[in-house]
């Protein structure tokens, strides 16, 4: 529905005031043309400048100067806009191998080195080996059992060779998959395009048939990279047959994440632009206007100190200044090497041309590198020990934009060393008690738990608790766990943990009848020990006291040694178990959790181990 010129002056008047807008606001400001969509800009563009004045660089616009590497072009995916990705007998048409040789990688590395390139953009297909046999025996002959195996392997290699720092768009990934590839690439990526599950249900529709392109899934993505503490970059896609209404819920959806985990450091914006040979070729190019209309609504939605970014080379290089006056404040990768694969019939435009562009517009334009400079000056957790070389040799100190300085050169990768060394407060355990903790908090603490008015809201999304009477529902759940608790559904489990008063009495009542069927009435305990090996974590689970950063007054690490004498004393007093937990620190080796186990073996036999935690099992 079109809105009323009255709607629109109401919501363009709250947007002026910086007032918290909702879906039915944005859904209106979307639909802003002509001098609305004039004063729509005017506001985005001021909270762009007081963003940027915040951070230390008032109107300066960034951009990375790249390569792109298009690693496959095979994919599982069917998208109805992409030419992008092809069939094996697409590739041999057009004489491609299924996966770019590490050769050829390197090659176009290092000359976009010499052109003093920083970032190198790996960009592929999701998963193809899960569709293309041709996939699963290219990498197979090669010893790599999938096709992220071979993104790591690549982007050790660019760094070695090149030192450019890898920013890596595999597509979804699972919590393993990110967690594999950090210590490799200091940023990542994933478009959420839209959050408009219709759009990938629905017969006909631009997603429909491509399994990674649920919406539900590619958001669990940007939230467990947010988790991982992972600077992500993430967009929309404007115009390929989402309603306003639904693009104002993919900003919000995007809102919510970075405001819960802090991790998305860039939002694309997007235009489409329909190509031949694809079902979407008859749909129309998203027009000027709203392009403008939602890279607007996308900084009022996202906030000053977000960085939103649209491509230049997806609309004529004149119409740049126009994005600039809507709150656009980053240009996004740009190749003197290589064109966009993805957009190949759209030439990236001249550096020195995009430069004029800027400069005309009143801006500074300046190199950055492939994570954005916020996320270079917090350091750790945002960063992996294991690149933090490599990004700080081609880094500013001050302001973590790319130092036009220095050139990228290669650098040994490497994992943390082998060797266990004590640090900071081994004696906690004991002095605890006596002279008690220096600090009472972590020194991340106001940051690492991400914004609590998003938790706030997330909470009150929690399903509601079930009445005081046995509903039904909840006889239901009772009488099939007193029958076969294993076949409880996922609706039944969750509705007897919601359980109080009379169906938690139930409940306790059935358990106990369990309990005593199962082993009786003796119940049994261990004299055990407790061995934190280090406190030092970069996991922001928000109900723990006990994690530290690296740098703050209370963290430790212990020694093999200072475990091993641990282990004694434990065995001396008559304990016979060793109960090992930690901090999920990065400076931890991948053998570190063998090596632990290792030790409290060697210093006694015959006590039981009980380690690990799922997390520090993923961890190793």
């Amino acid at each position: 529905m079109i809105p009323s010129a009255s709607a629109l002056r109401r919501v363009l008047r709250r947007a002026k005031d910086g007032v918290s807008l909702n879906l039915a606001e944005i859904t209106v400001l979307l639909q802003a043309r002509s001098d609305d969509l004039d004063q729509l800009c005017t506001h985005a563009a001021r909270m762009r400048d007081a963003g940027l004045l915040a951070a230390g660089r008032p109107r300066v616009v960034t951009f990375s100067p790249k390569v792109f590497l298009p690693l496959t072009r095979l994919c599982r995916d069917r998208c109805h806009y992409c030419t992008f990705a092809l069939s094996p007998a697409g590739l041999g048409r057009v004489g491609v191998s299924p996966f770019m040789s590490a050769d050829d990688v390197i090659d176009i590395a290092r000359r976009g080195a010499e052109l003093g390139c920083k970032e190198a953009l790996f960009t592929l297909g999701d998963r193809p080996e899960d569709r293309w046999p041709e996939a699963r025996e290219w990498l197979a002959e090669r010893g790599y059992s999938d096709t992220l195996s071979y993104v790591r392997a690549m982007s050790i290699l660019v760094l070695e060779e090149t030192g450019l720092l890898p920013h890596l768009n595999p597509g979804v990934m699972t919590w393993s998959d990110l967690q594999r590839l950090k210590p490799v690439a200091p940023s990542m990526g994933m478009m959420l395009e839209t959050s408009s599950t219709r759009l990938f249900t629905e017969k006909g529709e631009a997603h429909y048939g491509s399994p990674d392109k649920d919406p539900a899934v590619r958001l669990r993505v940007l939230e467990d990279a947010g988790r991982l503490s992972i600077p992500f970059t993430t967009g929309i896609l404007v115009g390929i047959g989402e309603t306003y209404e639904e693009r104002a819920q993919s900003l919000l959806a995007i809102r919510g994440i970075a405001r819960q985990y802090g991790a998305i450091q860039e939002v694309i914006v997007q235009n489409f632009r329909a190509k031949d040979q694809t079902p979407m070729r008859a749909v129309p190019d998203t027009g000027l206007q709203e392009f403008r209309a939602t890279v607007a609504v996308a900084r009022l939605v996202l906030g000053p100190s977000m960085r939103i970014q649209a491509p230049p080379n997806l609309v004529n290089i004149d119409e740049c200044a126009l994005l600039l006056g809507a709150g656009v404040d980053d240009w996004g990768g740009v190749s003197p090497v290589t064109p966009d694969h993805v957009n190949p019939e759209r030439p990236w435009p001249a550096i020195d041309r995009l430069r004029e562009v800027t400069e005309s517009a009143g801006f500074t334009l300046a190199e950055r590198l492939a994570v954005q400079p916020e996320f270079i000056r917090r350091g750790e957790p945002w960063i992996d020990p294991r690149v933090w070389r490599h990004v700080v040799a081609l880094a500013q100190p001050d302001t973590g934009l790319a130092d036009l300085s220095k050139k990228a050169l290669g650098l040994p990768w490497q994992e943390p060393d082998q060797i266990h060394e004590a640090f900071g407060r081994v004696d906690l355990h004991a002095e605890i008690d006596e002279t008690g903790r220096k600090t009472d908090r972590r020194g991340d603490f106001s940051d690492v738990y991400g914004d609590w008015d998003a938790l706030r809201e997330a909470n009150d999304r929690l399903p509601s608790l079930p009445s005081e009477r046995l509903g039904g529902d909840v006889l239901a759940a009772l009488r099939q766990a007193s029958i076969e608790p294993s076949a409880l559904s996922d609706n039944q489990a969750l509705t007897l943990l919601l359980s109080e008063g009379v169906a938690l009495d139930a409940l306790c009542s059935l358990a106990d009848a369990v309990r005593r069927d199962t082993v009786g009435d003796d119940v049994t305990y261990v004299v055990n020990r407790n061995i934190n090996f280090t406190n030092v974590c970069y996991v922001g689970c928000r109900f723990c006291a006990f994690a530290q950063r690296r740098d703050d007054a209370d963290a430790y690490s212990l020694s093999l040694q200072q475990v091993g004498e641990r282990v004694v004393e434990a065995w001396s007093v008559g304990a016979t178990e060793i109960c090992m937990q930690g901090g999920i620190s990065p400076d931890l080796s991948a053998n570190a959790y063998f090596d632990l186990a290792r030790q409290v073996k060697q210093s006694a036999p015959d006590i039981h181990l009980h380690a690990f935690s799922p997390m520090e099992v993923m961890n190793g």
